[in-house]
C-alpha cells in the first residue's frame, strides 16, 4: 500500500520539494491577472513547494505573474522554468541555439526577479543544433551561477544519457499519465539514477466508460477521477513529481488533496492494467 505521507523528493541532492507540484501555465492566457496571482499564492499557502513555468508561456507573462504573486519567494519554494521552445500561436518550434538559450535564461532571471534559477529546463531538444552545443550552453550558465540545476523535457533515454556525459541532469519533464505511458523507459531510467520525473499532462482528458476502472477506484476511496489519477502517479515511482495545473482555485485544492488519497494494492493493480488513448496538449 502506498503511503502518501512519504511525499518529498530532493532534486539535485539539495532541493527538497513536496512531490505534488504545480504547473503555472494556465494562470495566464485568458485568466485575469488578479485571479492568477491569487491561485499561485493559494498553491503555496497549501504547501506547494515546486512551481513550474516557462519563458514561452504567454511570451514571458507567466513568469512575470509568478514573480508578482510570490516574490520574495519563501525559502522552501523552488521555481522551475524552461527555455528553448518558441510558441508561435498554434505552432511550437524548438530553438536551441546557444545564444538564444542564454538570452532566454537572462530574460527569465529578470522576469522572475531572481539572481539564480533553481531548475532550468531545456524545453525541447532542437534537432537542428548538436545536443552537445545545447547542453554546453546550459552548463556555462550553471558555471556562471545563473542556473543551479539543469533538466530536460521530452527526451529519450538515449538523449538523456548523452546529455549526462556533458553535465549532471537532475530532472526530466515528459508527457506521462495514467493512460499514456510511452515514457515508461525514461521514467525507469530516471528512477535508476535518482532523477526527478515531472510529468506534463499528468491527468489525461478521458471520458468515463462502462465499468470504468477510474470510477470504480474513485468510489471506493471517496475521491474524484482526477485525484485518483494523481494518486496513481505518486504511487508509480518515488521520483515522480506531478505538476498539475489549473485556472480554478477549487480544482487547485482538489488536486492538492490528491496527495492524501491512499490507494490499496488492488486499486493500483486495477489502474495499472488500464490503457486508453490520451488527448495531446501543449506544455
Amino acid at each position: 500500500m502506498f503511503n502518501p505521507d512519504h511525499s518529498t523528493f530532493v532534486i539535485g541532492g539539495d532541493l527538497p520539494v513536496h512531490r505534488l507540484g504545480f504547473g503555472a501555465m494556465r494562470l495566464t492566457g485568458g485568466l485575469d491577472r488578479a485571479t492568477g496571482i491569487a491561485i499561485a499564492q493559494r498553491a503555496v499557502e497549501l504547501g506547494i513547494t515546486l512551481v513550474d513555468t516557462a519563458d514561452s508561456y504567454d511570451l514571458g507573462e507567466n513568469e512575470e505573474l509568478l514573480a508578482a504573486a510570490l516574490h520574495p519567494y519563501p525559502p522552501e519554494v523552488v521555481i522551475a522554468t524552461k527555455g528553448g521552445h518558441v510558441n508561435l500561436g498554434k505552432d511550437w518550434i524548438p530553438l536551441g541555439r546557444p545564444e538564444y538559450l542564454r538570452q532566454q535564461a537572462e530574460l527569465s532571471l529578470r522576469r522572475l526577479r531572481l539572481d539564480r534559477i533553481d531548475l532550468y529546463q531545456l524545453h525541447r531538444i532542437d534537432p537542428t543544433v548538436p545536443l552537445a552545443d545545447q547542453i554546453g550552453a546550459l552548463r556555462r550558465l550553471q558555471q556562471e551561477g545563473k542556473v543551479r540545476h539543469v533538466g530536460l523535457s521530452e527526451v529519450t533515454v538515449e538523449q538523456l544519457a548523452e546529455a549526462r556525459t556533458i553535465m549532471p541532469i537532475v530532472s526530466v519533464q515528459n508527457r506521462y499519465n495514467l493512460v499514456d505511458r510511452s515514457s515508461d523507459p525514461v521514467l525507469d531510467y530516471c528512477e535508476q539514477h535518482g532523477i526527478a520525473f515531472m510529468p506534463w499532462l499528468p491527468v489525461a482528458r478521458t471520458r468515463p466508460v462502462a465499468d470504468d476502472p477510474i470510477d470504480t477506484v474513485a468510489r471506493r476511496v471517496g475521491a474524484t477521477r482526477t485525484q485518483v489519477a494523481l494518486a496513481w502517479l505518486l504511487h508509480r515511482s518515488p521520483v515522480m513529481l506531478p505538476i498539475p495545473g489549473t485556472s480554478s482555485r477549487k480544482h487547485l485544492e482538489e488536486n492538492i488533496a490528491a496527495a492524501k488519497v491512499v490507494l490499496s494494492d488492488e486499486d493500483v493493480e486495477i489502474l495499472t492494467a488500464m490503457r486508453t488513448p490520451a488527448t495531446p496538449s501543449r506544455t
